[in-house]
């Protein structure tokens, strides 16, 4: 099949209209070149996404492929009467038909991300994001009682990622903790950490996949041969499986699914959407 564009139109910043799209178009073996549109807000502007959607379309000779989240219907308006592509408006699809079985009217309002000002939300996420950031790599012990989950790990196995994306997507305090020599010398937990051992999740990775990451990092390094890859993974799992440290391989995840993993052993009590 011919490479196909796709076009996420939005009066927000695109995020849900491409994040909804993406999910849909795994479902296909294609290729597909995406164009967000953000910030459509106006039918002045709405009339410009027209103009560039249609033109993609004569120039391919298919139909555009365009996932639109607006709300304000008389921009959206503009959208379905000129539009040549294939248009799936997402709010009128789901919305629509939860305000009639509801008996409401919803917000129409335009992103996740509006009247952040006023957002409590908003403002525990970043919280939050600071909290990882201050607690990546164990930079520091302050504050952890507030942490609402605390990874462990060899270095590289994915705890900075894993923590922000917590943070980012889900508003969590994440703290991350590397496992070193020192701890699998004296055959304990970092002792900063025992006292919340409820929070504890441990990652791991696979010494082969381990060894490849590290060699990109420092090549021909002992930190990065196999030999003392297999012993700090060995040794760490050792540690998690004495200590009762709930913990998985991260070696072909991606970081939705430990982030989803983490959320539903650790149940922290406090959750953004």
């Amino acid at each position: 099949m011919s490479l196909r564009t796709v076009f996420f139109v939005s009066d927000g910043t695109g995020i849900t209209a491409e994040t909804f799209g993406n999910a849909i178009l795994a479902q296909f073996e294609m290729k597909t070149r995406h164009v967000r549109l953000p910030f459509v807000d106006s039918v002045d502007k709405a009339h410009q996404a027209v103009r560039q959607i249609n033109h993609t379309c004569d120039l391919e000779g298919a139909k555009a492929l365009v996932f639109t989240t607006l709300v304000n219907m008389e921009v959206l308006q503009v959208i379905k009467d000129n539009c040549k592509g294939m248009l799936m408006d997402m709010f009128g699809t789901f919305v629509h038909p939860i305000e009639q079985e509801l008996g409401i009217k919803s917000h129409h309002r335009v992103g996740r991300f509006s009247d952040v000002s006023k957002s409590k939300e908003y403002h525990d996420r970043i919280e939050a994001i600071n909290f990882s950031l201050d607690h990546d790599d164990g930079q520091s012990h302050r504050d952890l009682e507030g942490a609402d989950v605390i990874l462990i790990g060899v270095s590289r196995s994915g705890k900075t990622p894993t923590s922000l994306y917590l943070a980012m997507q889900h508003g969590l305090k994440a703290a991350n903790y590397p496992l070193i020599p020192e701890d699998f010398d004296r055959n304990q937990l970092p002792p900063a950490l025992v006292p919340y051992r409820k929070k504890i999740f441990g990652l791991t990775i696979q010494p082969e996949r381990l060894s490849e990451i590290r060699t990109e990092r420092r090549p021909n390094s002992r930190y990065a041969s196999l030999q003392n890859c297999r012993h700090e993974v060995a040794e760490a799992e050792a540690m998690m499986r004495r200590s009762g440290i709930r913990w998985l391989s991260t070696t072909t995840k991606s970081i939705e699914e430990i982030a989803t993993t983490i959320l539903q052993e650790v149940k922290p009590d406090r959750l953004i959407y």
